[in-house]
């Protein structure tokens, strides 16, 4: 069994193994180690099955900035052979160690390890900050990587090395050169970086995190493993699901505290450009 699905298919089995406990609102450092577990692993299933239940209570918001993301990956469509082109001309002026760097943040191993680690370091030292960040980082990478794991295999997309263009698909292809759509490094290195950032104040300290988590998705583009709009809509994706689940575990672990970190995504359309901004 692929190594993806090993990791994805445990954290459902834990999450799914553990007791569902309802928000406390005692100090949650007062938990004896087994209690924390417990009351983590219940919040961060809550947190996955908030993220795919959104849908179905979105509002006019929600559905504009739905559009919004499909109108802007539409858009970029157009551009996915030059610019794919232009990125992989590059590959051979990069440094190896932005190649490797960027390739193992966005392998399920190396990025779960990341996600662990966190929680871990919040488990045992009882820091409710750090628990909070990795119970955000473990439910929206199992979120994302079921996502695209599902996605990539149902679309069938071809990648770029496979030249044969842009627009052919095989759905339900077992071929990897036809698991294009969407980016799985993209989706898992940029929400894991993504939720790092958000727990930061300063904007430097964001957008260093922010940064670091595009760097696994322009490797992919150098790579030539994907077209710009398989990681354009990762990326998208990433923000999606983790600033939802965010909201929920805020909600859920501090009643009556909203987090104030938040970022307003709009289209910006103008000459020469099309994307997504984000004001924080």
């Amino acid at each position: 069994m692929n190594l993806k699905f090993q990791v994805l298919i445990f954290s459902l089995i834990f999450f799914l193994g553990l007791p569902k406990l309802k928000a406390q609102t005692q100090d949650l450092d007062t938990m004896s180690t087994w209690k924390m577990l417990g009351y983590d692993g219940a919040s961060a299933f809550g947190g996955l099955k908030h993220a795919y239940s959104r849908p179905f209570h979105w509002e006019k918001d929600d559905f504009i900035t739905a559009g919004a993301i499909i109108l802007g990956t539409g858009a970029l469509y157009a551009f996915d052979e030059e610019s794919s082109d232009w990125f992989r001309n590059q590959e051979e002026d990069v440094p190896g160690i932005f190649k490797e760097t960027g390739y193992y943040l966005g392998k399920p191993l190396y990025n779960y390890s990341i996600n662990g680690g966190v929680y871990l370091i919040g488990l045992f030292t009882k820091n409710e900050k750090w628990r909070k960040t990795g119970v955000l980082l473990i439910s929206s990478a199992t979120t994302v990587g079921l996502i695209q794991s599902v996605s990539k295999t149902f679309v069938g997309r071809a990648r770029p090395i496979a030249d044969v263009g842009k627009g052919n698909f095989k759905p339900f292809s077992k071929e990897a050169a036809y698991h294009s759509f969407p980016s799985g490094h993209t989706i898992l290195a940029f929400t894991t970086f993504y939720a790092i950032g958000k727990q930061f104040k300063n904007p430097w300290a964001k957008g260093g995190f922010y940064t670091l988590g595009l760097l696994s998705p322009v490797t992919r583009l150098w790579s030539g493993a994907h077209w710009l709009t398989d990681v354009a809509l990762s990326v998208a994706v990433s923000v999606v699901v983790v600033d939802s689940i965010d909201k929920y575990l805020n909600k859920e672990r501090y009643p009556g505290i909203m987090s104030r970190d938040k970022i307003s995504w709009r289209l910006q359309v103008g000459p020469g450009t099309i994307g997504l901004r984000g004001t924080f």
